[in-house]
């Protein structure tokens, strides 16, 4: 199939730290697609993850629940590919204000979905879900394919479950040129609620002597992973290549248990890392057992990620600890 080219590309949530690094992908790689983003003044994202992109992209304030914002901003820019990755997405936050996730999440979607429709403009629409959608899969399940079964199993959850269910609503009602991607967990330094990230920042703050342990939650959790450099491009290639209509599971090659990743970042520590599990990280129900058939989605598109496992963790501590060493300063 012909790769699909385009000229103005919107990424609501572009400030948080997924819609950061997809910036930074595009500006860099395809420069001939203006670069257009939503972000909201109380967004839990951060003007920080753009400042280095100077004027090369243009930030439009908007919130997804406010109707009257949404179709304002897609009535001026016209985008003819829209990247919906704007999402509260804070797992275990997600079981203390479940409400907030559910309305933020969804009605977000559900206006982008109505405002495209009432624009009147014909974009392609990647709505980037996640794996956990899949929620508690069985042994027997895995690998991981499109058609297992969607359990979730936390509010986050759930509402991924609506946003993917409405997008796949909206190709087959309105002719909508929707692809739906499940992303499986990545390595991405600016998004400081990940346990990857959350350790490499406690292990760059013991090196630096401003914290004596690490705490952790749960570390018999079954995950791939892959960088999130190579996540954002994966999503640019499915706009590019996938079939409108179709759902991706999207994933790394690397298979860990989250327990082993703490002993990868304990081994490159610069100092002894001593650590214990902290009750307040662990999630009243977790998604233990992660890992994709990304079959479909090689086929598809021919992709492959670029960064070998041991970059993604040394790009993840050297982040954090250069982060710190300004912050000290």
């Amino acid at each position: 199939m012909e790769h699909r080219t385009f000229k103005r590309a919107l990424i609501t949530g572009i400030s948080g730290s997924g819609g950061s690094y997809l910036a930074d992908y595009v500006v860099e790689h395809h420069p001939e697609t203006e670069v257009h983003g939503i972000s909201r003044w109380h967004s839990t994202g951060t003007n920080r993850n753009l400042e280095h992109l100077g004027g090369r992209i243009k930030v439009h304030e908007c919130d997804l629940n406010d109707f009257s914002s949404t179709l304002r901003v897609l009535k001026e820019v016209k985008p003819d590919v829209i990247f919906h990755l704007a999402a509260y997405a804070n797992v275990r936050a997600a079981f203390i204000t479940p409400l907030s996730v559910m309305e933020n999440n969804v009605i977000g979607t559900a206006n982008l979905l109505e405002a495209i429709r009432a624009a009147e403009i014909d974009p392609v629409l990647q709505i980037c879900s996640t794996s956990e959608v899949y929620g508690d899969v069985k042994p027997e399940e895995v690998p991981i394919k499109e058609a297992c079964p969607m359990r979730p199993m936390n509010p986050y959850a759930v509402s991924k479950v609506a946003q993917d269910l409405l997008g796949f609503v909206y190709f087959r009602s309105y002719g909508m040129k929707v692809i739906r991607t499940r992303m499986f967990a990545y390595l991405n330094p600016r998004r400081e609620d990940l346990f990857a990230t959350a350790w490499a920042k406690q292990v760059a703050r013991i090196e630096a002597g401003l914290q004596k342990e690490l705490l952790h939650g749960n570390l018999k959790s079954t995950r791939t992973l892959i960088d999130v450099r190579d996540a954002m491009e994966s999503y640019w290639i499915a706009a590019e290549r996938c079939e409108f209509g179709e759902v991706y599971n999207i994933g790394g090659p690397t298979v860990i248990t989250t327990g082993e990743f703490l002993e990868v970042l304990k081994k490159l520590a610069k100092v002894e890392i001593p650590s214990r599990e902290d009750p307040a990280l662990l999630r009243p129900a977790d998604v233990t057992l992660q890992i994709p058939d990304v079959t479909k989605f090689t086929e598809a598109t021919g992709w492959k990620p670029k960064y070998r496992f041991e970059e993604s963790v040394k790009h993840l501590l050297e982040f954090w600890r250069e982060r710190i060493a300004k912050e000290g300063k």
